[in-house]
């Protein structure tokens, strides 16, 4: 299976704990909400800031995005707290 890397950004809040952004690397066919369970399952400072309990709101080249969009190769991929 091919793989495919996102570019990461935080905002508000979750930019103050886990830095502006990095990338990410996802199977190909990969979801916002895949990208976010494996943000958490790095642990730490990401489990605790996108915990599934928490409202985080989430944003895909700067569209608002559910959690069931599909990622694409070099998409950017937001998240923020709900505003």
């Amino acid at each position: 299976m091919s793989a495919i890397t996102v570019k990461l950004r935080f905002f508000a809040s979750l930019r103050e704990k886990l830095g502006e952004g990095s990338t990410l690397t996802l199977p190909a066919g990969s979801t916002v909400a895949d990208a976010r369970d494996a943000l958490i399952a790095r642990g730490a400072l990401q489990a605790e800031a996108l915990a599934r309990a928490r409202a985080v709101r989430a944003a895909v080249n700067q569209q608002m995005a559910t959690e069931a969009v599909v990622l694409a190769e070099g998409d950017e991929l937001a998240f923020f707290p709900p505003v």
